[in-house]
Formats: structure tokens, sequence, C-alpha cells
């Protein structure tokens, strides 16, 4: 049976602007009627496959977005000796593999898409490309691409999140993680503010605002979702389950202190989860943003709560109680939690306890 391990994270933020829209504002997000603030899940995992956690402990297992690799490829094989002719032939065989090209204005050539490449793919491509610059023979054109394409490999960030290779969808991955869009627990909305500089070398004449701008931002208290298939990640992984373990430690201190980094030198925003709850187990994950649908501000008097925070947490513990109680009986899956509310568990602890599930899958 497949094991998982879900997360479910509550963090607080101050006035921010983390993930905008393309209006520059907060993006946002009506839920049971009522608009809420939105992280959304591709900024979240940005956050994450760049986060200190993954470059500290995962930076040889790193994959890299780009579609600059015939530019990469060119420049490695001219620095091994190669003509410009022969490296940019060689680049324009082995970069195809990854999707088409198109020339670009500065001249050169990239691709047209977005290219998730382990470094083992870009090993083999650079191999790949030295040997056609050697003049040895190369094969028809799938075996070509199984020269370089991985199913699956030593590329954590890849394993976790997936990658979709338009052209070739043999060597798609699944993502081992699922991450939620982050929603606000309350009802929150956008603020605008408004902001002023003067010219310093200019005081005398000029008294008022030499400048005058506009900016938006929001507050609130976000539940996040996340869920972990345990063995497809070490799948993904080649079987590598030390990678897995790893892997899953650096996610698990990332998820409860990492963020998205919009507007961040504006607002100084760097929140730590004050609520963590990690579950383990082999039943049909489930997220508890169903907790959140009538917002918690509503219901402090049911909560018998004075805060949006505690209000917050009680929501989701009834939630996933009541969840237990009509589905399982009332008996809970293994999970550990952390509060700062309540200065109850450790980072550590949630740590251990998921590095421990990928042990046993």
């Amino acid at each position: 049976m497949t094991t998982f391990v879900q997360f479910h994270l509550l963090t607080s933020y101050g006035p921010s602007n983390p993930n905008r829209d393309d209006q520059g504002r907060p993006k946002q997000a009506m839920v049971g009627g009522v608009p809420r603030l939105r992280l959304s899940s591709q900024s979240l995992k940005r956050a994450l496959r760049e986060s200190s956690f993954f470059a500290q402990d995962l930076a040889d297992h790193m994959g890299k977005r780009t579609k600059l690799l015939h530019e990469g490829l060119v420049r490695h094989l001219i620095g091994k000796g190669a003509s410009d002719k022969a490296a940019n032939d060689a680049a324009d065989k082995v970069a195809v593999i990854f999707g088409k090209l198109e020339d670009k204005k500065e001249g050169g050539k990239k691709g047209t898409t977005l290219a998730f490449i382990s470094p083992e793919e870009r090993r083999l491509a650079e191999d790949l490309a030295e040997r056609i610059v050697a003049g040895e023979p190369l094969p028809a054109d799938k075996e070509l691409k199984k020269t370089v394409l991985r199913r699956a490999d030593g590329a954590i960030d890849i394993a976790m999140f997936g990658r979709m290779l338009a052209d070739d969808p043999d060597f798609n991955r699944d993502a081992a993680v699922q991450v939620g869009h982050a929603i606000t627990t309350h009802a929150a909305q956008a603020e605008e503010d408004w902001y002023s500089a003067v010219d310093d070398l200019n005081k005398a004449e000029d008294t008022g605002a030499g400048h005058l701008g506009e900016t938006a931002f929001g507050s609130g208290i976000y539940y996040l979702y996340v869920c972990i298939d345990c063995d497809l990640l070490i799948e993904n992984l080649a079987g590598d389950r030390a990678l897995a373990e790893k892997g899953i430690a650096a996610l698990t201190r990332a998820l409860a202190q990492t963020t998205p980094r919009g507007k961040q030198n504006s607002f100084a925003h760097h929140p730590m989860a004050f609520h963590i709850r990690a579950e383990r187990g082999h039943r049909t994950p489930r997220d508890l943003s169903g907790a959140f649908f009538t917002p918690v501000d509503r219901q402090l008097k049911e909560f018998k709560s004075n805060d949006l925070q505690s209000a917050s947490v009680k929501a989701l513990e009834g939630t996933a109680a009541k969840i237990d109680s009509c589905y399982f009986d009332g008996l809970p899956e293994e999970f550990c939690t952390l509060d700062t509310l309540a200065g109850a568990g450790t980072l550590s602890e949630i740590v251990r306890f998921a590095t421990e599930a990928v042990r046993g899958a």
C-alpha cells in the first residue's frame, strides 16, 4: 500500500505582498463566498526549491529550469576545444531532445519552452555533444533521446514536483509532492498604500514629494496543505531511499520557514508556521481546507476564542477529529503536531516523524 505524509500548516503574515497577480496586487480567491488572500502553489514550490534548506543539503541533486541549454552546450564544447561551428552543430542535435529551438534575436538558439533538466541529464547531454563533435555515429531519433532523457534519477526537485516534456511524454515525471494554494482562514482583502520619496538634493526648491507611488499589500493567517506520496518519491529517485529521506527532511524544514519573496525588501515578511499537523499512513489523502469555508472570524464565539490564531487551530484540529469520527470510527491516523501558541512540539520531531515514513515506505 502507498504511504502518504500530509502536512497542514497555519502561518501568520503581517502586511506583505509575497505573491502578486498581473496588477501587482496580492493574489486573492473567493472561498465559501468570502474574499480571501491566496498564495499560489507555483510560488510556494519555487520558494521551497530556492530555500536555503534545499541549497545546503541538496545542492548536487537539484534540477534546472531553462531555455538556454543550447547556449550552455556551446560554451561547454568550446571550452573543450571545439570550433564554434562544430559546437553549434552538436548543440543543435542535443538541445532539441528537450524541446524545439528558436533563434535568439542576439544570436544563438534557445528553447521555446522551459525544460526541467536533472544534473544527470545535463551530464549525459554534454557527453553526447562531445561524442558528436568527435564524429561518433548517432543512434536513431528515439534511441538518441534515450541516451539523455531519464524517467528516474537523483534530481530531488523533479522527483518531488514533477515535470512535463511536451514532445516526449514518455519521459514526463509525476509529482510525488502535491502543494495546495494557501488561503487565509478568515475574510481578507488587499489594501493600497501610497508612498513618497524626497529629492535629497532639491529640498529648498521642492518641499513636497519628489516621487509618489502606490503599492498593494495584505495580511492574514494562511492554511497550507501538502501531500507526499513516499513510494512515488522513492521510485522517482531510482530507488534511492536515503536521498528521499534527506529530501523530505529539507522539505519539512522549508515548509515551516520559507515564503515566496515578492516585495520582501518592502515588507520584510519572514513568517514561520505557528501550527503544524503532520500525518502519515496508508489512508486516502484529504486536505482540511473545509475547516475554513466558514471563515473563523465569524466563529470566534463558537470556538470560545478571542483571536484568529487560536480559532484557526481549533477549526483545523476539530475538523480532523470529526472526519476521523465519521470515516474511521474515531481512530486518527498517526500524527505529530507543533504549536507555538502553546509552546508544544518541536520542528525536529516533525522532521523525524516525516522521514520515518519514507524509511518505512
